[in-house]
């Protein structure tokens, strides 16, 4: 499931106030709840679904990263799995803020319109 949402660093609509686009398509019920729910409350619900997502990825590296014995820089020493999870949170991290796999976007969608609906 493809979704285009807002894009700009503060989660608000852009100025020119395009459409934002679900599966390809015109979004009408997500601008609406983007309007009902204050700027504060979307960068919010923004931070919420990019941590997730870091969240999400981060179990995806360790299970990646499980079975790797001895490789790496530092071998097979005892300290190596407290580094190797380090390491694959700032990875997990910085996938989410550069993008990640989507993930984010739709759980942005659903907490902007369960929150626009709390309003109504």
């Amino acid at each position: 499931m493809q979704t285009s949402l807002i894009n700009s660093s503060n989660g608000s609509m852009p100025s020119k106030a395009m459409m934002p686009l679900f599966n390809g398509r015109p979004d009408p019920a997500f601008a609406d709840a983007l309007k009902k729910v204050s700027p504060q409350a979307q960068a919010k619900a923004k931070t919420t679904a990019t941590d997730f997502e870091a969240m999400f990825l981060n179990s995806m590296f360790s299970q990646m990263t499980s079975s790797i014995k001895g490789e790496g820089p530092f071998g097979d020493t005892p300290g190596t799995g407290v580094w190797r999870s380090m390491l694959t949170d700032q990875y997990s991290k910085s996938f989410a803020k550069a993008g990640g796999v989507g993930i984010s976007n739709e759980v942005y969608r659903t907490l902007i319109l369960q929150q626009a609906g709390r309003t109504s």
